[in-house]
C-alpha cells in the first residue's frame, strides 16, 4: 500500500508543494462520495492560477508605470503644472480636497505629474488635513468622517457559512441520495402494502439515520469552520507605529486610515499605499504584489509605497493615502484567500487510503448485493414463479440494494482525510492557547516528525530583556549594572569621552527617545538598542539634545552580514563624522585609534588591542553580548551617495549587554534530547558568549563541535558532512551560513528541521526548513510571513510544547485510523460472508448507517483530539521516511479484525442455540444480538485503539473529556435503538442477561488486543 499511495499520492510536501503534485492526486481519486465535503479543506487551485495571474498583470502595470513616470518627470522638469482635479462636493463638504479614487491613480500608476500639480507629499498631506511631522488629530468624529470619505484598511473576506450550508454539503453524499431515493421507495411501497404506520418503518428508520449522520457530520465540520476562522482572526494581529497628534503610537494596521504617518524599518510590511516622507536607504522587495525580485529603491525622487510590499533595507516614515480594497494588494488579497492553503501531506496520503478502499468497498458491494439478488432469483425460479414478483419481492431486492450501498458508505473511509483536520485544527485551536500560533495545517503534522531544531540564541533561549552590565570605556573596566555604578563611571570617564560616547549611542541607534501622551519618555527600538538607550540616558544624556546638534546625512542599519550599523553626522562647526558599532572583535579590527585614559586619541598599539581584545573575550565568558562603538572624522567631505568608510576608525570603548536565560530552558532541552530531538544554536553573537549560553542551556556537551560562520563556509562538502552531524554551536553566522546548515541537514542528511528566525535575514532559512518558527515578540513581519508557527512569548519552551502537539497529532491520527480500518475490515468481510454463505446480511442499512457514525465522526472525535502527555516525548521522532501505516498498525487491525469476525460467526452459527432462541422472533433477537455486540466490540475497541502499543489504555482517560462524552452517547443512543427504535432500526428490546453478553464480548475484545500487542510487529 505504502508503495502506491508513494506513486500516486506522494510529491505532496509540507510547504511549498509544485502544482502538478496538488493536480496528480485530486485526479487519480475518482469518483468519490462528496466532494464538496472530501475536497473541503484544500487548495483551490483555479483561484491560485487567477492570484499569479493578476501579480504578472501587477509587475507589468508597475514596469510601465515606472517608465512612464520616468519620461513624465524628465518632461515636467522645470515646468509649472496646474491641476484640472476638481474636488467632489462630498469629498469638500467633509473638509478635504482630494477623493480616494484621485489619491489611488497616483500611488498605483507611479504618477509623478499628477503627484506635482497637487503639489508634491505635502500638498497631498494639506489636502488630506494632517501633518507630515505630527501626523492625524485623533478626534473621533473626524476619524469617522476620513473613514466615511477614504474607506477602512481591510480586504474583502469572504462571509463564514452558515451551519445550514454544512447540512446541505453533508447531504450531497453519492451514497446518502441513493439511500434516501431507497427510503423514498420503502416508504411508497410499504404503506402500498401494508398501510400506515407499519409499513412506513422500514423507509422512515432510514431517513432518520441519514439526518441523524448529516446533522452530525454537519455540526463537527461546522465547529472546525470556527476554529479555522479564529485562527485567522489571530493571524491577521498586526501592530505599526504611527505618529498621532504628535505622539508615536502603536496600533492595528486595520485601524490605519489616509493621512496617517507611518514609521516603517527593516522587516516590515508596508500596510497600505502611501507616499515617502523621509527615511534613509529605503528597499523596497515588492515581489509579493508583482512576483519580481530585484529590490526597488524608494525615496524622494521615486516616493511611492505599496501596501503588502516589504521593507528589505533602511527606514522611513509614509504618508498613508490608499487603503484597503483599493489598493492592488487589497485585489490580490480577496483572491489569495479564496485559494486556501495546501492540503498536508497526511490529508493526500489518508486520500489515497480512502481512494483504495473505496474501491475494494465499491467491489464487494457489487458482489454482495449480486449474491443476494441471485439467491432470490434462484429461490423464485425454483418456486417456478420467476416471472410472478409481489410488492414483497420487491421490497427485498430495495432492501439488498440498500445494504449493498450501505457496505459502500462503510467501506469507503471518506472521514480518514477529514479527521486530519479536525486533529490539526482541535491541535492548532490549544497550541493557541500555549502561546503558538499555527500559520499554516501542515506545520502540526510537520513538527511531530522533526529530529533537529536549530535555534537563535537572543530572545529564543534569553529572554530578550538587555541592560548594560559592564563597560570599557577610555580603559576603564567597570560595573555599570545599577545608577550608582553608571554614576562612578561617568566621574572616572572625561568630559570629552563622555561627549563623544553620548553622540555615538544617540545618532548611530535604529531606536529612538519619544515622549508619551502622558509626558514620560519611552524608549523604542529592538532590545539591544534599547539597552544602549538606556545606558546612554542613565548617563546623563539628552536624547533630543544631542541629535539636535547634529544633521542626520546618512543612515545604514544594521545588517547580520556585516555585523555592524553606521551612520554619518554632520557637524555643527561643518566637518563630517561616521560613528560605528556592532560586533566588538569586526570593529575593533576596523580600528587604528582609541580614546586613551585622559580622553586624547591615540594609535591603537598592539598591547591596547591585547587588553581590548581580552576585555571581549572575559565579557562574552560570562555570557555577555559585546558590542564596540567607534568614530571617523572625515575631512574630505562626504555626500549620501557615498558608502560609510570601514576602516580608520577611533575606538570609544565596549559594553557587555546581559540577557538572561529563560527560566525552563535546559529543562526543555533535556525533553528534546530524549526525543532524539537535536537542538542546534545558530548566533550572530561572539563564539565565547554562544559557548557560554549553550553550555548553560545544556545544548553544547563535551562531544559537540563550536563553530564561527566565517570557517563553516570556508569549508567543503566533505568537511561539512564529517562536521555537520557533531555541530552544537555556529556563532557569528550570516544568513547565508543558516540557510547552508538548514540545507544539508535536510537534502544531505535527511533530517526534517525545524528553524527559528526573527529577522529579515532569516526569511531564506525559515523558507528553505521543513518549519519555520518566527518569534512573535520581536519577529519582523517579513520573519512572520515566511514562518509555518509564530512563537507568540519567543520563548524555547514553547518550541519543545509544539513539537509535542505535533506528535499528539500524528500519533491520534493513526490511533483513528487503525480503529476505522478495523471496523472497515470486519464490516466488509462479515456482510459479503453472510451475503455468500446464509443469503441475508445480519446487519440491516439502518443498523450499518449507525456503525458508520460510530466509526466516522464520532470515532475521530474520540480519537483525534486526545491531548499530548509526556510519554510523546521519551520517543524517537518519525523522520522523514517512516510509514504512517505501520506494521504495529496492521498487526493490531488484523488481530482485531480476526476476533470479531469469529464472534460474528459463531454467534450466526451458534448463536440460538447459545441464548436458547425460539419461536417467531428468534431470528430478529439474534440479529439484534449480533447489532448489539458488534457495537460494543467498536466501543472497547476505540478504548484499545487510545494506545498501539501499550497495555495500559486507560491512562488519563478521565482527562479526554470528548472521549468519554463520545463514548458515552455512544452508549446512551445504542440503548435507545435497541429498546425502544425496534421498529425503525430492526431490532427487538434484550433481556438484562443478553445485554451483559454482548457488553461481554465487547470488553473480550480488550484482553485480545492487549494480547495482540504482546506480539511482536
Amino acid at each position: 500500500m505504502e508503495s502506491y499511495l508513494s506513486q500516486n499520492f506522494g510529491g505532496v510536501k509540507a510547504k511549498n508543494s509544485p502544482d502538478d503534485a496538488l493536480l496528480r492526486w485530486r485526479k487519480v481519486c475518482g469518483v468519490v462520495k462528496n466532494p464538496k465535503r472530501r475536497f473541503r479543506f484544500t487548495a483551490n487551485l483555479s483561484k491560485r492560477f487567477e492570484a499569479a495571474a493578476m501579480k504578472r498583470s501587477n509587475h507589468e502595470k508597475l514596469r510601465v508605470a515606472v517608465l512612464v513616470s520616468k519620461a513624465a518627470l524628465q518632461f515636467i522638469h522645470g515646468i509649472s503644472l496646474h491641476s484640472e482635479y476638481t474636488v467632489p462636493s462630498e469629498v469638500k463638504s467633509a473638509g478635504f480636497q482630494i477623493c480616494a479614487d484621485e489619491l489611488g491613480s497616483i500611488v498605483e500608476g507611479h504618477d509623478v505629474k499628477k503627484l506635482k500639480t497637487h503639489g508634491g507629499v505635502t500638498g497631498i498631506a494639506e489636502k488630506l488635513s494632517t501633518s507630515p511631522t505630527d501626523g492625524l488629530a485623533t478626534s473621533e468624529d473626524r476619524l469617522k468622517c476620513r473613514e466615511n470619505i477614504y474607506g477602512v484598511n481591510k480586504f474583502t473576506e469572504s462571509p463564514l457559512r452558515s451551519f445550514w450550508v454544512f447540512v446541505w454539503e453533508a447531504l450531497q453524499d453519492m451514497t446518502l441520495m441513493i439511500l434516501a431515493v431507497c427510503a423514498f421507495v420503502s416508504l411508497v411501497v410499504g404503506i402500498a402494502t401494508e398501510g400506515w404506520p407499519k409499513g412506513a418503518h422500514d423507509g422512515l428508520g432510514i431517513v432518520a439515520s441519514i439526518l441523524l449522520v448529516v446533522f452530525v457530520t454537519a455540526t463537527s465540520d461546522y465547529r472546525q469552520c470556527l476554529q479555522f476562522k479564529d485562527l485567522d482572526t489571530e493571524k491577521k494581529k498586526i501592530t505599526i507605529q504611527v505618529t498621532r497628534d504628535g505622539f508615536r503610537q502603536r496600533i492595528s494596521i486595520y485601524e490605519l486610515l489616509p493621512g496617517d504617518l507611518v514609521h516603517l524599518a527593516i522587516g516590515d510590511q508596508v500596510p497600505a499605499d502611501g507616499l515617502f516622507v523621509s527615511g534613509f536607504s529605503l528597499l523596497i522587495n515588492e515581489s509579493s504584489l508583482t512576483g519580481e525580485s530585484e529590490p526597488v529603491s524608494v525615496n524622494a525622487d521615486n516616493p511611492f509605497l505599496l501596501s503588502g510590499t516589504k521593507v528589505q533595507d533602511g527606514s522611513c516614515k509614509m504618508l498613508v493615502i490608499t487603503v484597503g480594497m483599493r489598493t492592488q494588494w487589497g485585489k490580490l488579497m480577496a483572491t489569495l484567500s479564496e485559494g486556501g492553503d495546501d492540503e498536508t501531506p497526511l490529508q493526500v496520503k489518508l486520500n489515497g487510503v480512502a481512494t483504495i478502499i473505496g474501491k475494494i468497498g465499491l467491489f464487494f458491494a457489487v458482489i454482495t448485493f449480486a449474491v443476494l439478488a441471485q439467491t432470490l432469483v434462484r429461490q423464485k425460479y425454483g418456486e417456478g414463479l420467476l416471472l410472478s414478483w409481489s410488492a414483497d419481492d420487491a421490497m427485498k431486492l430495495l432492501e439488498y440494494f440498500a445494504i449493498a450501498v450501505t457496505i459502500v458508505v462503510v467501506a469507503v473511509p471518506e472521514g480518514l482525510p477529514l479527521a486530519v483536520t479536525l486533529s490539526l485544527a482541535f491541535a492548532m485551536k490549544k497550541m493557541m492557547n500555549d502561546k503558538a500560533l499555527v500559520r499554516h495545517l501542515a506545520a502540526c503534522e510537520t513538527m511531530g516528525s522533526s529530529t533537529t531544531i536549530c535555534s537563535d540564541k537572543t530572545g529564543t533561549l534569553t529572554t530578550n530583556h538587555m541592560t548594560v552590565v559592564k563597560a570599557c570605556i577610555c580603559g576603564n573596566i567597570k560595573e555599570v549594572g545599577s545608577q550608582e555604578e553608571v554614576k562612578s563611571l561617568s566621574r572616572q570617564i572625561p568630559d570629552v569621552a563622555t561627549k563623544m560616547l553620548l553622540q555615538s549611542i544617540f545618532n548611530n541607534t535604529g531606536g529612538e527617545v519619544v515622549t508619551n501622551q502622558d509626558g514620560k519618555l519611552n524608549i523604542l527600538g529592538t532590545p539591544t538598542e534599547t539597552a544602549l538607550l538606556e545606558f546612554g540616558l542613565s548617563l546623563g544624556g539628552d536624547f533630543q539634545g544631542v541629535r539636535q546638534e547634529t544633521k542626520l546625512v546618512k543612515v545604514e542599519p544594521f545588517n547580520s552580514t556585516e555585523k555592524r550599523m553606521g551612520v554619518v553626522i554632520q557637524l555643527p562647526a561643518g566637518g563630517f563624522r561616521a560613528h560605528t558599532k556592532g560586533a566588538s572583535e569586526i570593529i575593533l579590527a576596523a580600528c587604528s585609534k582609541v580614546l586613551d585614559s585622559a580622553g586624547n586619541v591615540v594609535p591603537l598599539d598592539e598591547a591596547t588591542a591585547a587588553h581590548l581584545t581580552s576585555t571581549i573575550e572575559s565579557f562574552a565568558n560570562e555570557s555577555l553580548r559585546t558590542l564596540c562603538l567607534a568614530y571617523l572624522d572625515i575631512d574630505n567631505g562626504f555626500s549620501a551617495d557615498e558608502h560609510i568608510p570601514s576602516s580608520g576608525y577611533t575606538c570609544i570603548g565596549i559594553v557587555g549587554i546581559k540577557d538572561p536565560v529563560r527560566p525552563g530552558v535546559k529543562e526543555s532541552v533535556a525533553i528534546c534530547r530524549s526525543a532524539g530531538i537535536t537542538v542546534r544554536m545558530v548566533t550572530g553573537d561572539n563564539i565565547n558568549t554562544a559557548k557560554a549560553i549553550a553550555r548553560e542551556c545544556g545544548i553544547l556537551t563535551d562531544d559537540g563541535l563550536a563553530i564561527e560562520g566565517p570557517d563553516f563556509r570556508n569549508k567543503s562538502l566533505e568537511e561539512m558532512m564529517d562536521l555537520i552531524p557533531k555541530l552544537q554551536v555556529m556563532a557569528r553566522s550570516s544568513p547565508l551560513d543558516k540557510h547552508t546548515l538548514v540545507k544539508h541537514l535536510r537534502t544531505t542528511l535527511n533530517e526534517v528541521v525545524a528553524v527559528t528566525g526573527d529577522g529579515t535575514n532569516d526569511a531564506p532559512a525559515l523558507h528553505e526548513a521543513d518549519i519555520g518558527l518566527a518569534m512573535g515578540i520581536a519577529g519582523t513581519e517579513v520573519a512572520k510571513e515566511s514562518a509555518d508557527v509564530i512563537i507568540l512569548d519567543d520563548n524555547f519552551s514553547t518550541i519543545v510544547t509544539v513539537a509535542k502537539w505535533g506528535r499528539s497529532v500524528y500519533i491520534n491520527i493513526q490511533k483513528f485510523v487503525q480503529f476505522q480500518l478495523t471496523v472497515n475490515v470486519v464490516a466488509l468481510i462479515v456482510n459479503f460472508s453472510s451475503a455468500c454463505f446464509t443469503g441475508q446480511a445480519p446487519l440491516t442499512a439502518v443498523q450499518l448507517l449507525w456503525v458508520n457514525m460510530i466509526m466516522d465522526t464520532l470515532g475521530a472525535l474520540a480519537l483525534a483530539t486526545e491531548p499530548p502527555n509526556d510519554e510523546l516525548m521519551k520517543r524517537s521522532p518519525v523522520g522523514r521516511t517512516g510509514n504512517f501505516i505501520t506494521n504495529v498498525m496492521w498487526r493490531n487491525i488484523f488481530g482485531q479484525a480476526l476476533y470479531q469476525f469469529i464472534i460474528i460467526w459463531y454467534l450466526q452459527a451458534e448463536g440460538k442455540h447459545l441464548f436458547q432462541l425460539e419461536g417467531p422472533n428468534s431470528d430478529l433477537t439474534l440479529n439484534t444480538l449480533i447489532f448489539n455486540s458488534f457495537v460494543f466490540r467498536q466501543v472497547f475497541n476505540e478504548i484499545s485503539s487510545r494506545e498501539m502499543d501499550k497495555i495500559n489504555v486507560f491512562r488519563g482517560i478521565l482527562e479526554n473529556y470528548v472521549f468519554v462524552a463520545v463514548i458515552f452517547c455512544t452508549v446512551i443512543f445504542q440503548i435507545i435503538i435497541v429498546q425502544f427504535l425496534g421498529d425503525f432500526a430492526n431490532t427487538t428490546p434484550l433481556t438484562l442477561s443478553q445485554w451483559f453478553s454482548c457488553v461481554l464480548f465487547g470488553f473480550l475484545g480488550m484482553p485480545i488486543a492487549a494480547a495482540i500487542k504482546m506480539i511482536p510487529a
